[in-house]
């Protein structure tokens, strides 16, 4: 894209541990210079002894990781994904022979992007141990050479994104990323830095493990990582490449349906909900924590109660779903994760959780599974998903001890979620590290407690933290909150509850949350409680579903809300028919008067727009050289002012 050099010197693809012996995957010895490399050196390369050899490669279409059931609207569909495979073939030295690897390389078409994994396969007439290993190795240029920098924090990083489907404990990338390791390189003696201390040397790379054993005969599959340089250092511009490969990588995050928290499992609350919700237009009603599903207990009475909910909603149109409480939770000092320090359960995260790997872990993905197969629910969502501990302990029965249990645990909750997706079922996770595996929901970012503050404040912290939460993510990607009824707290002053004396606030948090794409936990017992209320809703879901597609498109961002004068923003499109939608808030109690610039580059417009207020008539304007249109907009107090 730009011609920049990202790569210095010559590194393998990658290392096995295997029996507590190091190999490598390909790679060259004899390089005398790690700060660049010239072509007329390869020759005099060497071929690295303990290496694994090419012997072979093919190239194939690229196939889906995960059948994506797609039962509901999205912004993309199956198939739109396509690219090609390059797969190399490696054999080991002769005393490790029968061990072979296969490197698999996706390229895709559209993004410049490149996701790697490798196979092993085990013909060596013994078992073997895979102690550790490193996907990727690739010795970078530094972007700059601060001479006596000695902290990671003050160097910076090259431009590109590194992402694997092996992550937990984070609401966004950054904070779930586990694989990704910028290192030192020994070998770079000539670099600037005086300690040598330049994080030049990219390693994905699992924190632990797996240890894993692979019988003669079968086969062990790595994690995938994805890289991807960036052209700019523009904010907006590299969160477009971020969105569009999602889009590409894991299209189940690009449905978002339209949905109710519902706070109670008694039969007439929810089934009015249910009425309510396919009267407005509503697509789904999540059973939400505190409501009394318990989807462990296996009682034929359970069973048969939620099966009848789901029958009915499902009558009307409306899919049902609800709520399981997974890790942040203590069961017993035989169940719960070993702390390796103490060899007690305790000081963990969560300060202790449940161990996937045990008996009872298994048993609870077990109860899980069998009670969406009986009740024939179709939503999901997983509080406390598996955060990342290790377990210490040697007798729990799906787990060796220490060094395989976080491989292991995480195994079992990504075979639910990919299930889970496979089968149509929607599933809100309150981590972004399952993104890739199969969630489609995470939550945008938010401290529960600002949800007890008054109603006007809610708005304004609203909009920055959709404004804040949408750089690099999709609107469907990500939930928010909106509380009907009074949550941590705040009384009166801080809930919608009664909804028909707050419908301004009620229908401002709806109209700036689908505004910008992003559906909200409106958690409660009913949508509406007067026809006014009720036609309020139906105003906005009716909005919101004529413009579904524009709405749901990447966001770019004009004006974070500081709640003095105008904020905003602007989804683009330009494949759709609406190309740009735009919107603008004013949080002031006297209308404002504001030239406003629009940035349409990202539209696909490149010389005249028409632009229309609301439902009005269309007005032309011609482009600035920069793609910008400037429009002269006057906006009410409080209220919303809708560009398209």
């Amino acid at each position: 894209m730009t011609g920049e050099s990202m790569l210095r010197a010559v590194s393998n693809e990658g290392v096995l541990k295997i029996d507590d012996k190091v190999y490598t995957l390909g790679g060259l010895d004899g390089q005398f210079e790690y700060g660049y490399t010239q072509y007329k050196w390869v020759d005099s390369l060497t071929i690295l002894p303990n290496s694994f050899r090419v012997t072979g490669f093919n190239i194939t279409e690229l196939a889906p990781r995960i059948d994506w059931a797609n039962k509901r609207w999205s912004l993309v569909k199956p198939g739109e994904t396509t690219g090609k495979v390059l797969s190399f073939y490696l054999e080991g030295p002769d005393y490790l022979k029968g061990v072979k690897v296969k490197l698999n390389y996706a390229l895709y078409d559209g993004i410049p992007c490149i996701s790697k994994w490798m196979e092993i396969e085990n013909k060596s007439g013994m078992g073997i141990t895979l102690d550790e290993f490193t996907l990727e190795q690739l010795a970078m240029a530094e972007p700059e050479s601060p001479v006596e920098a000695k902290r990671p924090e003050q160097f910076l990083k090259p431009n590109i994104h590194v992402e694997s489907d092996w992550a937990f404990l984070g609401f966004t990338e950054r904070e779930a990323d586990r694989t990704e390791f910028w290192n030192t390189d020994p070998r770079y003696t000539s670099q600037c830095n005086y300690p040598l201390l330049t994080p030049c040397l990219l390693e994905v790379k699992l924190p632990m493990g797996p240890d894993e054993d692979i019988p003669d005969g079968a086969k062990f599959n790595s994690f995938r990582t994805w890289l991807m340089p960036f052209d700019s250092d523009d904010r907006d511009r590299k969160g477009l490449f971020l969105k569009r490969m999602y889009r590409k990588i894991a299209p189940w995050t690009t449905e978002n349906p339209i949905f109710l928290h519902c706070v109670s499992s008694d039969p007439k609350v929810v089934k009015t909900a249910i009425d309510q919700c396919a009267e407005t237009g509503y697509e789904m009603v999540i059973l939400s924590f505190g409501s009394g599903l318990n989807m462990e207990d296996e009682s034929e009475a359970n069973i048969a109660k939620f099966k009848e909910f789901t029958e009915y909603a499902n009558s009307k149109g409306i899919e049902l779903g609800g709520y399981s409480l997974l890790s942040s939770r203590w069961i017993s000092d035989e169940v719960d994760v070993i702390n390796p320090e103490t060899g007690k359960r305790g000081g963990m995260i969560f300060g202790s959780s449940p161990c996937l790997s045990s008996e009872w872990g298994y048993d609870y993905f077990r109860k899980i599974r069998s009670f969406y197969e009986k009740t024939g629910m179709t939503v999901f969502e997983n509080d406390g998903s598996y955060p990342g501990n290790v377990c210490a302990s040697t007798s729990h029965a799906h787990h060796k001890g220490l060094k395989d249990s976080q491989w292991k645990q995480r195994q079992q909750i990504v075979n639910l979620y990919q299930w889970m997706c496979e089968n149509g079922i929607y599933t809100n996770i309150p981590d972004f590290g399952y993104m890739l595996n199969g969630g489609t929901k995470v939550g945008i970012g938010y401290r529960e407690v600002n949800w007890s503050l008054p109603r006007e404040r809610q708005l304004v912290l609203g909009r920055q933290v959709m404004y804040d939460g949408l750089w690099e993510r999709l609107p469907g990607m990500c939930w928010t909150f909106v509380p009907l009824t009074q949550y941590h707290g705040g009384g009166a002053a801080a809930t919608l509850e009664p909804l028909k004396d707050h419908i301004p606030d009620y229908k401002a948090h709806m109209i700036q949350n689908y505004g910008a794409g992003v559906q909200a936990c409106y958690r409660g017992p009913r949508l509406y409680d007067t026809p006014e209320t009720k036609a309020a809703v139906v105003e906005v879901i009716d909005w919101y579903k004529k413009y579904r597609t524009i709405l749901n498109s990447e966001l770019i961002h004009l004006r974070r809300a500081d709640g003095r004068d105008w904020d905003g923003f602007m989804h683009v499109d330009p494949d759709g028919k609406e190309k740009g939608f735009a919107l603008l808030f004013n949080p002031t109690d006297k209308a404002i008067t504001r030239m406003i610039r629009l940035p349409l580059y990202y539209t696909g417009i490149s010389d005249v727009a028409k632009i229309r207020e609301k439902e009005n008539a269309t007005v032309t304007y011609k482009l600035n050289r920069d793609y910008t249109v400037d429009i002269k907009v006057t906006i009410p107090p409080a209220e919303i002012h809708g560009w398209w």
